[in-house]
């Protein structure tokens, strides 16, 4: 039977997983610039294409690592620490987020089911039961240490056009993992990553205009069962809208 075009499609769609575990082997500058040529082709508002991408590999990488999991252990620490720890917080200024979104906030009852349901798969995988605050905090710290990718993206989506910049980083992004899935490479999209933006803003020259929306975390996938993790999808008619 011929492979079409279509199949090819439907079955990297389909078999895309955001990777948890990573390879340390690093990602060829060629097939890394493959990668970005492809999601160069997004389709965006009036073609503005109104998104940048700081990309960190090597010493960088491991610097920008290293200073966010600083970040993310004084936070943690304040947070369990009392009221004076959270008043040092406070004097100090360092472990407080000051990314340009809010990337801790309640989600709405309506979602609530499948975000728990994801959640929960994916930590009875790791073995993580709901008490063991520790290992789950732990899990936590792996998305600042980019899950072991020896690559990192970070994407920032321009301001002036409001929600649609972030709306054309959205298909970007999907382009972006969907080539480097054909390309034998794996990705884990990651809101977490755009918590502290002054550690990203500092290694980069980002233009004042763009806001740090997310990280994407990029190399070849290990051997880790949580690759294979697959929370599934609702059926097609639950996204439909009825009618009138």
């Amino acid at each position: 039977m011929t492979t079409t075009d279509a199949d090819t499609l439907s079955t990297l769609i389909r078999t895309r997983r955001s990777a948890r575990d990573f390879s340390p082997r690093a990602i060829p500058e060629d097939l890394l610039k493959t990668v970005l040529e492809d999601a160069n082709w997004a389709p965006s508002w009036s073609n503005t294409q109104p998104y940048r991408v700081a990309v960190a590999s090597g010493e960088l990488r491991d610097r920008l690592s290293a200073e966010l999991c600083e970040l993310f252990d004084l936070g943690m620490a304040a947070q369990k620490g009392g009221l004076w720890a959270k008043l040092k917080l406070l004097l100090n200024r360092r472990g407080i987020p000051d990314g340009d979104f809010p990337t801790q906030f309640k989600y709405p009852d309506d979602l609530q089911a499948r975000r728990r349901a994801t959640g929960g798969g994916l930590y009875e995988l790791l073995g993580i039961g709901r008490k063991d605050l520790a290992a789950r905090d732990q899990q936590m710290r792996r998305n600042f240490e980019f899950f072991g990718a020896p690559t990192v993206l970070f994407l920032f989506a321009h301001k002036g056009l409001h929600e649609f910049s972030v709306l054309d980083s959205g298909v970007f992004l999907q382009t972006l993992m969907l080539s480097a899935h054909a390309n034998g490479l794996a990705t884990c999209a990651q809101g977490a990553l755009a918590t502290w933006a002054s550690p990203v803003r500092a290694a980069f020259r980002i233009p004042p205009q763009y806001q740090l929306i997310c990280g994407v975390s990029m190399g070849y996938p290990s051997q880790a069962p949580v690759n294979q993790y697959n929370p599934g999808r609702g059926n097609v008619g639950q996204l439909l809208v009825p009618t009138s």
